[in-house]
């Protein structure tokens, strides 16, 4: 048997007034042969509201999707599970996000919680940042075992008048988890305790008016890698693993210098091996590609690659390392990349996933 993955797929299909058009049909699941390349559709779940942000299970036998609702003082977390044999998403349960615009979500890597990151709007109802959820033995999820709120400012009135949680990482080796702020400019770390409560351990600063939104880890543990939407860059840090502290290494524009002023980046990833890291540019319409130097963390830029559409609001590496995926929001496509292990750089297939705003992509394996 060839290499096969299976890719589930978060769509859009209600309006908000942030984003441009919901033409999607909620959650999807596809077989992906990287063979051939072909891809087909195995299971949707059309009545679950815009999941944004979605993950799975190891075994891709479950899945965890955020609905981000404009207007709600609440967003939802869904379970479901992933029937291989059938061909089929089943409904298991929901809980309350305990925040506005539930931003994104991690299982841990015990495979035990889920950490949900809210980015938050306004003010009112239960306003938390960061919640955990205990997973059950049959994939369903407990109602919230612990939260955590946080606070402040940044430089960017627009932008940064409060706290915005944007993602939630739990470090390789487990039990800790950094939250990128990006109201704030802060990482701060937690201690992800046996029971599910959160401990802070230590706050970092980006820099001032970055806007920190998504987290990447290198396999090796030490280096942490950030995107920065609101100044378009990505930069390196060392993880103390004792102390949580992160401290700056590197920073580099994700985009050239004429393409800042009018781009927001969004996703980050790491290759398998750590040599490469990819951002995500809406605007600029392009993933950037640098080398990175794992003794020091200096970040070297490979180049810019055209994203092979609009709006490349997530990217996924398949577990070997052989392709990216594009999530184009705005573009209504998921372009499929080959990758060069040697030197990253990224060649467009031709190949794609045709389907009505993709807001995330994931891979577990098949079979």
């Amino acid at each position: 048997m060839g290499e096969k993955y299976l890719v589930f797929v978060g769509t859009l299909n209600r309006e908000a007034p942030y984003f441009q058009g919901a033409r999607g049909k909620g959650l999807v699941v596809y077989e992906f042969d990287a063979e051939s390349l072909d891809v087909r559709e195995l299971a949707n779940a059309p009545e679950i509201e815009n999941p944004t942000f979605l993950s799975v299970s190891e075994s891709g036998s479950h899945v965890y999707a955020n609905s981000e609702v404009f207007g709600w003082k609440e967003g939802l977390v869904t379970a479901y599970r992933f029937d291989r044999d059938a061909g089929a998403l089943a409904y298991l349960n929901m809980q309350p996000s305990l925040g506005s615009i539930t931003a994104h979500n991690m299982v841990s890597r015990d495979g035990t919680k889920l950490l949900v990151a809210n980015y938050s709007m306004g003010e009112g109802g239960p306003d938390q940042s960061v919640v955990t959820y205990g997973i059950r033995a049959d994939g369903s999820l407990t109602p919230p075992l612990a939260s955590v709120a946080q606070h402040g400012t940044g430089p960017d009135a627009s932008r940064q008048e409060r706290s915005h949680a944007h993602s939630v990482t739990e470090i390789i080796g487990g039990g800790m988890a950094i939250v990128a702020d990006l109201g704030t400019d802060t990482l701060t770390t937690y201690r992800l305790q046996p029971d599910g409560s959160l401990t802070e351990l230590a706050v970092s600063r980006a820099a001032a008016g970055s806007g920190p939104r998504h987290v990447a880890l290198h396999p090796n543990g030490r280096l942490v890698f950030l995107m920065n939407e609101l100044d378009s860059t990505v930069a390196s840090f060392a993880l103390d693993r004792d102390t949580g502290v992160l401290a700056a290494l590197d920073a580099q524009p994700a985009v050239p210098a004429e393409a800042r002023a009018t781009n927001h980046c969004a996703d980050i990833q790491v290759s398998p091996d750590g040599r490469f890291v990819y951002g995500s540019n809406r605007g600029h319409d392009s993933i950037s590609c640098f080398a990175v130097d794992e003794a020091s963390g200096r970040l070297t830029l490979v180049d810019f690659f055209p994203c092979g559409g609009a709006t490349p609001r997530n990217l996924a590496i398949t577990p070997s390392g052989r392709h990216l995926f594009s999530a184009n929001q705005n573009s209504d496509r998921i372009s499929i990349f080959v990758r060069d292990a040697v030197t990253g750089r990224l060649a467009d297939t031709g190949k794609a996933i045709e389907v009505g705003t993709p807001m995330c992509v994931k891979f577990a394996r098949s079979g």
